[in-house]
């Protein structure tokens, strides 16, 4: 039997493929599409970089905020041993460096110069020397009948004060207290009477007293900025010249003014003893310093008792403003502002240049900005002075509350 076998019929024809012109419409919708979405991811991570930056700088606003409130609010904690003093020590000051009205701290090519930022010390007696110590003679006598006014006469000379030894204390274990460089406040009992030194070496024990070198003050009880590094009494004082305006060599030049501020009454003195105190300070003070680098060129710092940190980066501007006791005798109420130079305090009329026993609230305003971007993508400009960051500030305003305690009493 025969098999029949149907043959296979062959491919005459070829596969067809992708066209040149289908596929430069393929690739032409790629790229479109590839472009918008690339330019989305670029538009997206330019937002989402400033958006970091905004809440970087947020945060760091209002971390340093919460810290200057904590410190302001306890300024002049520990000088009241227990007793009420009529009137009060000095607890904050204020060093501004003043800008001209019409002018500003900024220049396009420098950038923002020290004139933007002030200084504020915070003073507190030290809490490892608590309470403090009375004044006595070289003795060591209770109460002595005199003590010797050394104290003053020649700045920058050492003399020697004697203090009783800490309650609870020998005369070595109060004398360890005391370091070189620490700043001391002699206040007397009815705290109306104070100075303030720098200690030149560390404490030593005599048998009964402690004995302490410190660097002399002016005639007055007052001190040099040298040797007043917290200008307690360095420029309130009966040396500030008027020629113009208030001026002093040691202290920062104030804004011209057509009638002159005259110094505040002295309240200084030399001679401390008996029941008179001896205060070891630990004072805070924030202060804005220049930088090494030049993209973040000023940065704000904390400094205790020698111990500095950065609070925070990319500053440019901290100006402080004091509301200070400025009563209307005639009319017995306040008036509430805040005062931007401390050469032009008073009382109502009558001129209290830097006389920072004054102050009842102090306002803090920063400003500050994000790093700065000069990427080819990152075309965002403030609107503040047109650079290359966000810029934020935030405004607190803070009442020690130590500053206040006999404000129902007389007039300073």
């Amino acid at each position: 039997m025969n098999t029949l076998l149907t043959p296979i019929p062959s491919r005459t024809g070829r596969q067809r493929g992708t066209t040149l012109l289908e596929l430069m419409v393929a690739l032409a919708i790629f790229l479109v599409v590839g472009g918008a979405a690339f330019s989305l991811f670029n538009q997206q991570q330019v937002a989402t970089t400033r958006l970091q930056g905004q809440v970087g700088l947020s945060l760091g606003l209002r971390n340093v905020s919460s810290q200057l409130q904590l410190d302001l609010a306890n300024a002049g904690n520990g000088y009241f041993q227990g007793i009420n003093i009529p009137t009060w020590p000095v607890g904050v000051t204020i060093v501004n460096n003043w800008v001209p009205v019409g002018s500003s701290c900024y220049s396009t090519t420098t950038g923002y110069g020290s004139n933007c930022f002030d200084q504020l010390n915070i003073i507190s007696a030290d809490p490892v020397l608590y309470p403090a110590v009375h004044a006595t003679d070289a003795a060591g006598d209770a109460s002595p009948t005199s003590c010797p006014s050394t104290y003053a006469g020649s700045p920058g000379s050492a003399t020697t004060v004697y203090a009783l030894p800490a309650s609870g204390l020998t005369a070595a274990q109060t004398a360890a207290k005391f370091v070189a460089g620490d700043q001391l406040l002699f206040l007397t009992s009815n705290g109306k009477i104070m100075t303030t030194a720098i200690l030149a070496a560390n404490g030593t024990a005599t048998s009964k007293a402690v004995a302490l070198s410190i660097y002399q003050t002016q005639i007055d009880g007052s001190n040099t900025l040298s040797n007043d590094p917290l200008d307690i009494t360095a420029c309130d004082r009966a040396s500030v010249t008027v020629s113009g305006s208030t001026t002093s060599p040691a202290c920062p030049p104030p804004p011209p003014v057509t009638t002159p501020p005259t110094p505040a009454t002295v309240n200084f003195g030399t001679n401390y003893c008996s029941s008179d105190w001896i205060i070891k300070l630990s004072p805070i003070q924030y202060y804005v310093a220049a930088n090494s680098d030049p993209n973040n060129p000023w940065q704000l710092i904390r400094n205790q008792n020698g111990v500095t940190s950065v609070v925070m980066d990319q500053i440019i501007g901290f100006k402080l403003g004091a509301a200070i006791w400025d009563s209307d005798l005639t009319s017995g109420y306040n008036t509430p502002y805040y005062n931007y130079q401390a050469s032009t305090y008073s009382i109502g009329a009558t001129p209290a240049a830097w006389n920072f026993s004054l102050i009842r609230a102090v306002r803090v305003s920063i400003i500050a900005r994000t790093a700065p971007n000069y990427s080819a993508n990152y075309t965002f400009r403030n609107t503040f002075d047109g650079g290359p960051y966000q810029v934020q500030g935030t405004v607190i305003v803070v009442n020690p509350r130590n500053l206040s305690m006999s404000d129902d009493q007389a007039l300073p």
